[in-house]
């Protein structure tokens, strides 16, 4: 695996396919993540239904803020404990600080892959490779459905008989479960080495069933998919695996930092869980 820090598996320019293979009839997960984080690479469809979830719930912009949040934690502890190689798969667009700065402002020999499928990512990949000298971050163009096909792009980059990061931040409550979910991300655990870690935030209606249900309503209404998990379920992700403290809990609790703002008084815990595991 050679390369420097700024080679790519994929333009940084949206050609005129790539532009043409932009859905705006619907909203698009990584376009919404976009507009929630105070962002300007959306569509007004993706505007349309973001402000509508917006009423029901008025945190949500507060949410993606806390999975970002939860993401670097994760990130930065896992540097921080000596891995060098991150797998993210559903990047989405760029928002500073990426997960290779946060990797290699630890540990500035680390390989990052991001990897989506939309077109918008596509184009704006540019921004996730500007690592360090001593690092490594591509970008890969591939669907997580398609785990073989992914994993072999990957480890042109990656060794995976060395320990990676796996990172499946805010993704899968994007698949439904006839995806078999569980089974995919399973696959996805059973390719990493010993000592690999697997870092999973998924959005839950345990805390606000009605508003969570209207939430998935709305998505289903535009023709896009979102799906809650229980804890339970949540926690079936990581089977098999070393659950890092505190566990399976909701985002804002898994390893705050110190001094870090305290949630408002009845605002409730953020409905997305988080956990961070390691492979033994």
């Amino acid at each position: 695996m050679s390369g420097t820090g700024t080679d790519s598996t994929a333009s940084t320019a949206p050609a005129a396919s790539t532009v043409h293979r932009i859905d705006t009839t619907r909203p698009h997960p990584a376009r919404m993540y976009d507009w929630f984080l105070g962002g300007k690479d959306n569509y007004p469809v993706d505007e349309e239904l973001g402000r509508q979830l917006l009423r029901l719930q008025p945190e949500i912009k507060q949410f993606a803020r806390h999975n970002r949040g939860f993401m670097r934690r994760a990130v930065r502890h896992l540097a921080d404990q000596g891995i060098r190689q991150f797998l993210d798969i559903g990047s989405g667009i760029p928002t500073e600080p990426n997960l290779h700065q946060i990797a290699q402002a630890a540990a500035p020999d680390a390989r990052v892959v991001y990897v989506d499928n939309d077109p918008i990512v596509l184009a704006h990949s540019g921004a996730l490779l500007r690592g360090t000298p001593e690092g490594v971050t591509r970008y890969i163009d591939a669907d997580v459905r398609e785990p073989d096909a992914l994993l072999e792009l990957a480890a042109k980059t990656l060794d995976f008989a060395r320990p990676v990061a796996l990172s499946l931040v805010a993704l899968t409550h994007f698949l439904p479960d006839g995806d078999r979910v569980h089974e995919l991300v399973g696959r996805y655990v059973r390719a990493l080495a010993p000592g690999s870690h697997l870092v999973l935030s998924q959005a839950t209606g345990d805390f606000d069933p009605e508003t969570v249900a209207e939430g998935v309503a709305a998505y289903a209404a535009r023709g896009a998919t979102f799906v809650p998990r229980t804890h339970a379920e949540v926690a079936r992700f990581f089977e098999g695996l070393e659950l890092l403290d505190p566990g399976v809990v909701p985002l804002g609790d898994w390893r705050p930092d110190p001094g870090a703002a305290p949630v408002p008084a009845g605002a409730g815990p953020v409905p997305i869980y988080a956990g961070v595991a390691r492979k033994p």
